[in-house]
């Protein structure tokens, strides 16, 4: 059984990827290109993967909160763009780390915690 510690942690990381979905789905109406929004609508639907997953292990109903996806639209809309994408590129690989400590408990984490790692590169490319 996880602690009330852990079992928060958990609780609000299954948010974060909640509202991750709202925010890669934002930037999708944004994108430079066909190729960009296709990964980018494809990072929300892991997103959402990845918010189910962590609802099957703490039984959480969350609603998406809005407030991250417009304030990153318009950050992505008015020249903020690569600083907002290294930002989210970096946030994306540290949560690889903050997942790694639940492998060995919660072993479906792992997939989560690959794709993090993976944003983090699509995101880095599309600052070129």
């Amino acid at each position: 059984m996880a602690s009330k510690s852990e079992m928060d942690k958990l609780i609000a990381s299954q948010q974060t990827e909640l509202d991750a979905v709202l925010l890669y789905q934002a930037l999708a109406e944004l994108a430079k290109s066909e190729e960009e929004k296709q990964t980018f609508l494809a990072m929300a639907a892991d997103e959402g993967r990845h918010a189910a997953i962590l609802r099957g292990i703490t039984g959480a109903q969350l609603t998406p909160k809005n407030t991250l996806a417009k304030l990153s639209a318009t950050m992505f809309r008015f020249g903020g763009r690569k600083v907002l994408l290294h930002f989210m590129a970096q946030f994306e690989i540290n949560s690889f780390f903050s997942y790694q400590k639940y492998f060995d408990r919660y072993p479906e984490i792992a997939s989560i915690a690959s794709d993090e790692i993976r944003h983090g590169h699509l995101l880095t490319a599309m600052m070129a």
